[in-house]
């Protein structure tokens, strides 16, 4: 029952290769052609002053943007735990004054 069984494949997959093929004609390789430098259709980027000034910006706006993120999640996680310190408080106070004023 817990031993693997392993299917047999009477017949192969995959490339067949017969033994007894002969080669019939003898193939040389060629050489490579050399290698022709193109040139791109299109054009190469230009950064203009503007542009340059336009992605300074852009970037200068996604760290911002990621910072304020970032530092509302902290602020989020830091009031959870101030409000669960003050429960705990709370609740020991309420269970120290139970034992004593019975």
């Amino acid at each position: 029952m817990f031993r693997p069984k392993v299917p047999t494949n009477p017949t192969p997959t995959g490339l067949v290769i017969h033994p007894n093929v002969e080669p019939t004609a003898t193939v040389r390789p060629t050489p490579a052609p050399a290698p022709v430098a193109q040139s791109s259709p299109r054009p190469a980027v230009q950064l203009t002053p503007g542009t340059a000034v336009a992605l300074v910006g852009g970037g200068t706006a996604v760290v911002l943007v990621v910072g304020a993120v970032l530092v509302s999640m902290l602020l989020a996680v830091a009031i959870s735990g101030v409000s669960v310190a003050v429960c705990a408080v709370v609740l020991r106070s309420l269970l120290v004054s139970g034992r004593t004023h019975r």
